[in-house]
């Protein structure tokens, strides 16, 4: 199918599209109708039916293995390696507890982390007595520089470095591989949060060199929320074990019934999940990886984000935080003379576009899909050039129109 033709029918498949201009999948992506589908039906099922029966319980089993299946697919995994979770957070909550942790040993993660990064840090800080030391990285597109900067950050002490594949504030794609070969030269273990790296880049885990990849399923992948995954190495499973243990899904029941351990990352899945939302998660990814195309997904959005990166940075007045030569699909920016809130409510008032704001670097940012239009940009970039070209003092009023009854 020609490239025209298949954006045609995939924004049919992502009714939410005809909402406003979405470039917020780095919050939440647009749901494709056969996901909503899917949840949809088994929502209905479980009104009607029920929940108790155990042949139902079994099917969900299998929904669950297509669903780990289909991110083992995106990931380039196996899928013993992979588990199912409720966020990213809850994976990265996972993999910084896999290790058996000593007061004065240390773990290394960057100034530009999530909330749902650093929360399980804080904690281990609190509770265990270790050291946390941050790298502070900046805005630089310099690979060497940010590699450095991991070096001097870590010591003889280092257990775990935690860090972000594309980082949730400039959009920068950090170097994992270089990262995580510092970490194993210390000892350490890499762990990583693919939050805005999956379904948006290509993503090979293995090719990375780390532990653990903690993944969502509602950005770039489409899918429902309260729903992800966590990606554990192969060799790396069986020393998480004894730390993890007590956690073992019970999935399956032998003759006697008995609950039988999984061995696989099946033993990170620490309680029962949504069985609607894990079926949409599945029929998500099938529709992005079946349907769609990861080919077409990758190269269409790293088209589309450039012409976003570029149109931005041709506008005077406005920052662009976004390295364009290591960037994903997220864009970073600043209009001066506008403060980010303000900013952000005059865009999305006079563009109908859906964005966000970013208060750690104090920029607006956009989040281009596969599915976005240049039409749909260039609208956006000319709401960007009209806040460029004025103050909040200065911009001409908005039109509004006044509902009365």
């Amino acid at each position: 199918m020609p490239d025209a033709e298949k954006l045609a029918a995939v924004r049919a498949a992502l009714p939410s599209l005809g909402a406003g201009i979405q470039l917020n999948t780095g919050s939440a992506g647009p749901m494709p109708i056969e996901a909503a589908a899917a949840m949809t039906q088994l929502l209905d099922y479980e009104r009607d039916i029920g929940r108790a029966d155990y042949a139902y319980y079994l099917e969900a089993i299998e929904r669950m293995g297509e669903a780990r299946a289909g991110v083992a697919a995106v990931i380039g995994a196996e899928l013993d390696e992979v588990g199912l979770t409720h966020a990213t957070t809850d994976g990265m909550n996972l993999a910084t507890w896999a290790i058996d942790w000593h007061a004065g040993d240390r773990a290394v993660t960057t100034t530009h982390e999530h909330a749902g990064l650093l929360g399980p840090l804080y904690a281990l800080r609190e509770r265990s007595a270790v050291e946390l030391a941050f790298v502070d990285i900046g805005t630089s597109d310099d690979d060497d520089a940010v590699v450095a900067a991991f070096d001097r950050a870590m010591n003889a002490g280092t257990r775990l470095v935690s860090f972000s594949h594309v980082l949730w504030t400039t959009g920068r794609v950090l170097p994992v591989a270089r990262i995580a070969a510092l970490a194993h030269a210390r000892g350490a273990i890499a762990v990583v949060d693919g939050a805005q790296a999956v379904g948006a880049i290509p993503v090979s885990v293995h090719d990375l060199g780390i532990e653990m990849y903690a993944l969502p399923a509602q950005k770039w992948l489409l899918g429902p929320e309260g729903m992800g995954a966590i990606w554990v190495r192969r060799d790396f499973l069986a020393r998480a074990g004894s730390v993890f243990g007590g956690y073992w899904s019970f999935e399956r029941y032998d003759s006697r019934g008995d609950a039988a351990f999984q061995p696989d990352a099946r033993r990170f899945q620490v309680t029962n999940y949504h069985r609607p939302s894990v079926a949409a998660m599945a029929r998500a990814i099938g529709w992005l990886t079946m349907f769609v195309g990861l080919e077409f997904v990758y190269r269409r959005g790293a088209s589309m984000a450039r012409h976003a990166a570029d149109g931005l940075r041709a506008i005077p007045g406005v920052t662009l935080l976004t390295p364009p030569d290591r960037m994903a699909g997220l864009v970073s920016f600043r209009i001066a003379g506008w403060p980010m809130q303000e900013a952000y409510e005059e865009l999305t008032a006079r563009t109908f576009a859906i964005l966000r704001t970013v208060p750690l670097v104090d920029a607006l940012r956009i989040s281009v899909g596969f599915f976005t239009t240049e039409e749909e940009l260039d609208r956006f970039l000319d709401g960007v050039r009209l806040l460029a070209a004025h103050s909040p003092e200065t911009i001409p009023a908005r039109r509004t129109l006044t509902v009365v009854g």
